[in-house]
């Protein structure tokens, strides 16, 4: 891949999470879609019975995926991400000052800066029953809260989100390889999948051209205020390759495909953000080009914590600089350059095996094991997991999992195992 005219050493499936699979992707190329991205013709919508009875395979897999778009929408409800969203709208002192002297010009400067922060993607802001801040697109799931002036009277109300229609949309996507539509009062809205207009089943089944859906669904809220649901699509024919001997196997293999995912997407769409931002960085371009280690790490440093947790950099073969956590994963790389000549180069990474670590507990719910080589690095599970199977059955203290290892990359090179322990039963 060419960032800038530089090459991105990012392996092509991994872009799955920002080159997210169509419904016509997501079928295999059955040339089932009509050329907008609609489902044309509706066969027959049916509930879990016919699930159930029709395909055991897919109705696993699109209940598990449909569980884990549910979570991944619940990550704009109560999150890390949403704690700190509200924390930095309830601190921030050029919002309360605006908010308590009624000042709309600065309320809106302060609600600007909030937003390019990254925390959040909309924010409203009310005052004595008046809208001083009113800044985002179409978002879903609102988080509602109060803020305070310098006492501890309330002087005034917000509405903010964390998911934007199109960061959910692509978040659910590349997690689950499926298409999603956001439905409300019947109709497909925010560009997402377009759905026959009729009323549907909460889950159940489409035919196209004698080609099988399944799917599943559940509520959700809009931003500022309203409701729609979520559905999310995979064909019978997408499914099949995570067909198992048993529906636990089937399982096993749909939430082992979603961690991968949830790897791969740390070298996605994010990622590349971040590699742009670093290769417009002045002060480092500056630094690199003169060799100055010194001046190299205080621009690592100031790139750092904004979504970077690890930045090496590196000129002629000579390490300038290397800040950052010491367990990190997916690493990717490229060029810097200045006037059209090449530098210096550096790998960087947005996530830390203990981001990853929580990351899959909440969207998969399951827990992991990470070893570089023989060291245990990371482990969410518990005190001596023992000697862990690189898949089948393992037992710990009582528990049930079944084993799903992924070959994953360590900072700034290497190999990286993640052993994903899949709770038996899953809930």
């Amino acid at each position: 891949m060419i960032v800038d005219g530089s090459r991105v050493s990012i392996p092509s499936i991994v872009m799955r999470a920002t080159v997210v699979l169509g419904l016509t992707a997501a079928l295999g190329g059955c040339g089932t879609s009509s050329p907008d991205g609609a489902i044309a013709h509706t066969g027959n919508a049916t509930g879990r019975s016919a699930l159930t009875a029709g395909n055991g395979c897919a109705a696993t897999v699109i209940d598990t995926l449909g569980r884990i778009a549910r979570r991944v929408y619940n990550e704009g409800i109560s999150s890390e991400r949403t704690a700190s969203a509200r924390h930095l709208i309830e601190a921030s002192l050029p919002l309360r000052q605006a908010v308590e002297a009624g000042d709309a010009v600065a309320a809106r400067a302060a609600g600007r800066s909030l937003l390019a922060t990254g925390h959040m993607t909309n924010l409203m802001v009310t005052h004595g029953g008046r809208v001083l801040v009113d800044v985002g697109g179409r978002a879903l799931a609102p988080l509602r809260g109060t803020l305070t002036g310098t006492g501890p009277a309330p002087i005034g109300a917000y509405v903010a989100s964390v998911w934007a229609d199109a960061g959910f949309l692509a978040e659910a996507k590349g997690i689950t390889e499926g298409s999603v539509a956001l439905r409300q009062n019947g109709h497909s809205i925010a560009g997402s999948l377009t759905l026959p207009q009729a009323e549907l089943p909460t889950e159940g089944s489409l035919t196209e051209d004698h080609v099988g859906y399944r799917y599943a669904s559940f509520p959700a809220a809009v931003y500022p205020t309203g409701e729609l649901r979520v559905y999310l699509l995979r064909s019978s024919a997408s499914t099949r390759g995570l067909c198992g001997h048993s529906a636990e196997d089937t399982l096993v293999n749909t939430l082992g495909r979603v961690a991968n995912n949830i790897y791969d997407g740390e070298r996605g769409g994010r990622a590349l953000a971040q590699i742009r931002r670093v290769q417009h960085d002045p002060a480092l371009l500056r630094a690199v080009a003169a060799r100055e280690p010194a001046a190299t790490a205080r621009a690592v440093t100031a790139l750092l914590n904004q979504h970077i947790v690890r930045l090496r950099v590196s000129a002629e073969g000579r390490l300038l600089s290397d800040v950052g956590g010491p367990y990190v994963l997916a690493p990717v790389g490229a060029s810097l350059r200045l006037s059209g000549r090449k530098i210096g180069s550096f790998v960087l990474s947005i996530q830390d095996d203990e981001g990853y670590k929580r990351l899959t507990k909440r969207l998969a719910g399951v827990d992991v094991l990470m070893y570089m080589g023989s060291q245990l690095v990371k482990n969410s599970l518990g005190p001596n997991p023992g000697n862990v199977p690189s898949s089948g059955t393992y037992h710990y203290r009582g528990l049930t999992f079944r084993v799903h290892t992924l070959h994953a990359v360590a900072f700034p090179s290497g190999p990286l195992e993640i052993d994903v322990l899949i709770p038996i039963p899953y809930s």
